[in-house]
């Protein structure tokens, strides 16, 4: 995540904010600028175009925006929509088709605690230029989300299916999320962790099976053909293989070699993510002993699809070191409680270079 300033004060201002705190101006995030920016009300307005904003920024010079639906009338959403665009959602809200019923309690700060996690996620896709396509655009192929509670005929539960990712809202209610890491003996759950690993299921879909990439997949995952449901039944039956830790990046990722690549994928969307603000935050690391980690300032570059992985891997390292004694000292459990083994480290390396590969391929068309 990028760091980023109020055009009008220079106060700081995060992802999620709709108002400088500072001086009281309007912000939201202008997607085709990647940026969390001030907005002026358009003076040009006229009867037939009302409600539209401009950026103060030059490089903005001569676009005007609309508000998302979901930022204007229901404080969802902090995102802007190309005022030439005729859909009333901005690129984020518009892949969402179903959201909670509102009239129950506590649905909707649920339903904004999904958006938030969906909006980092959809930046981070965006920052990588990875094909993101809606199901309006493409009704078979194209990505949706489906936020959705427990019925009295069952629950509801997370996960993908042919482009479709739905989320069980529990997830949004940070004590049950505890409640099921913690049954499920799991050393990390959080809510945009869950968007981050069904988008691999998907990815896997349009990057590797589209593609014809089998090949080289299961040479690192193993074969994805065996029965999936039933690969899950003995997971959660007998708990993962005795020896996971020597070839996979999560005890999950053992459970069957498609999970083995979402949760490759989520981890590798974790390191972009984190090292993406340790680079805007200028984060270094000066021990003073030569044999513990250290860090030199973090370029933007080295989250790029296109920078070395060796870099990607060297400054992740330092980082994780950096957060999880810093969560020590709050008294909170490590950030990033995981340790890699040499095959989970190739199957990131695959991760890397099929984004490459899918951003370079987006960039000649």
């Amino acid at each position: 995540m990028k760091v980023f300033h109020c055009d009008h004060c220079g106060n700081l201002l995060f992802f999620e904010n709709t108002q400088c705190i500072r001086c009281g101006q309007a912000v939201a995030y202008l997607p085709d600028m990647a940026i969390v920016g001030s907005l002026d009300a358009n003076n040009d307005q006229t009867p037939s175009r009302p409600g539209t904003w401009r950026s103060p920024l030059k490089a903005a010079e001569g676009k005007i925006y609309r508000l998302c639906r979901n930022y204007a009338v229901e404080q969802i959403c902090n995102w802007t929509v190309d005022d030439s665009d005729p859909n009333e959602l901005c690129i984020s809200c518009r892949l969402t088709r179903v959201i909670p019923d509102l009239t129950a309690g506590g649905h909707k700060p649920a339903w904004y605690k999904l958006e938030v996690a969906k909006r980092r996620l959809v930046f981070t896709l965006l920052r990588l230029k990875l094909p993101i396509v809606s199901r309006d655009e493409d009704p078979e192929n194209g990505l949706t989300f489906e936020f959705k509670g427990d019925t009295p005929d069952g629950p509801i539960l997370t996960g993908h299916s042919a482009g479709l990712i739905t989320i069980n809202i529990a997830e949004a209610d940070d004590a049950e999320r505890e409640r099921r890491r913690t049954s499920l003996h799991e050393p990390f759950r959080t809510l945009v962790g869950h968007f981050r690993h069904e988008s691999g299921h998907y990815y896997w879909d349009r990057l590797i099976s589209d593609r014809g990439g089998h090949y080289a997949f299961r040479a690192l995952f193993g074969d994805e053909r065996p029965d999936y449901g039933a690969a899950l039944q003995t997971y959660y039956a007998q708990g993962p293989r005795a020896d996971w830790q020597g070839a996979y990046i999560s005890a999950y990722a053992s459970s069957h070699p498609l999970e083995d690549w979402a949760e490759t994928w989520a981890h590798y969307l974790h390191m972009v993510d984190t090292l993406e603000t340790t680079a805007a935050c200028g984060v270094s690391l000066q021990p003073r002993r030569p044999d513990e980690p250290s860090l030199s300032r973090v370029s933007p570059y080295v989250v790029s699809p296109v920078a070395p992985f060796d870099q990607l891997i060297d400054s992740w390292y330092a980082v994780t070191y950096l957060l999880n004694n810093l969560n020590r000292g709050m008294g909170f459990s490590d950030a990033y409680p995981f340790v890699w083994s040499p095959p989970a480290i190739d199957k990131l390396k695959f991760v890397h270079e099929t984004v490459r590969d899918a951003s370079r391929q987006r960039a000649r068309y």
